[in-house]
């Protein structure tokens, strides 16, 4: 069977980061800066100009995510740090509507984004990246870690969709469903 382990981003992973974000999906061209910057300015970045931006971010910590490995590979990713530095999920209907916690609170953490690389899907890598990121967050001061992820109870989303994960993963997690802002997207929170 094989071992996951994960691993804080810091810049000496920046080569397992990219190895996470680029096994297939939207990893490869979003480079995980998209909860950071409103939509114009997204439009305007390249591919480069976004690895560059989650480059500089790592460089400059703290890290703003974990890498799963499986064996020796890295495998996964998952974004997490404090919601008020993730500008545009702050700027989200979702969020707006579905939380409860006040937005500008930085001790209110959110995972915003998972990646997990096409060869390791199906082996429970999210599960062990939401487990790490709590623990992460925990160590971290962070007070209550809030996701928004897919209610696949109710719908069956694309690979891609399921970026932001899907609710079974962050129930069995411990997290409890806050509200139901969309027909398809969960509000859902860990009391640290």
């Amino acid at each position: 069977m094989a071992q996951i382990t994960t691993r804080t981003a810091t810049i000496a992973e920046w080569d397992a980061v990219q190895a996470a974000l680029t096994g297939g999906g939207d990893g490869r061209s979003c480079q995980c800066v998209w909860p950071l910057v409103p939509n114009k300015d997204w439009n305007a970045l390249s591919v480069d100009d976004r690895r560059e931006m989650l480059r500089g971010e790592i460089a400059a910590g703290p890290p703003p995510g974990l890498v799963a490995y499986v064996d020796d590979d890295a495998a996964g990713w998952i974004r997490i740090g404090p919601r008020a530095a993730q500008h545009r999920v702050l700027r989200s209907r979702v969020v707006r509507s579905g939380s409860t916690e006040p937005l500008d609170d930085d001790s209110v953490w959110a995972v915003t984004c998972f990646s997990v690389r096409r060869e390791h899907r199906g082996q429970g890598l999210n599960g062990a990246l939401l487990e790490a990121a709590v623990d992460y967050a925990r160590g971290s001061g962070a007070r209550i870690i809030e996701g928004y992820p897919i209610a696949t109870d109710l719908t069956k989303a694309s690979t891609n969709a399921l970026y932001v994960g899907a609710l079974s993963t962050f129930l069995d997690a411990g997290f409890r469903e806050v509200s139901r802002p969309t027909d398809t997207r969960v509000v859902v929170a860990l009391e640290l």
